[in-house]
């Protein structure tokens, strides 16, 4: 993935979670303009920060760079409810994914 990739995915998941670039700094405890360096192309986080990153969007660095994850995090979501789900639950929940994908 290209150094503007990353920034561009990081914005699409900054902007699904509804936060502001200087939010998202401070969420992290970095300065104000920190993802801003990143998104803008300036700078690329070090690979201890774009673990942070990672685990701040609460995704794998596997799901980051996964550009069909378009909602990470709501797959996730779904993901760790259908854990607990019966095989019949299981069966209707595929049924109705297939269905809407169509």
């Amino acid at each position: 993935m290209k150094p503007t990739c990353i920034a561009q995915r990081i914005t699409q998941l900054r902007m699904q979670k509804g936060i502001s670039e200087s939010q998202m700094s401070f969420d992290l405890d970095k300065s104000r303009g920190y993802i801003q360096s990143i998104t803008s192309g300036k700078t690329n986080p070090s690979f201890q920060e774009f673990f942070k990153i990672c685990e701040y969007f609460h995704i794998t660095p596997s799901q980051f760079f996964d550009m069909d994850y378009k909602e990470p995090t709501l797959l996730d979501t779904l993901v760790q409810n259908a854990k607990t789900l019966s095989a019949t639950d299981l069966t209707l929940l595929i049924d109705l994914a297939k269905r809407l994908n169509n």
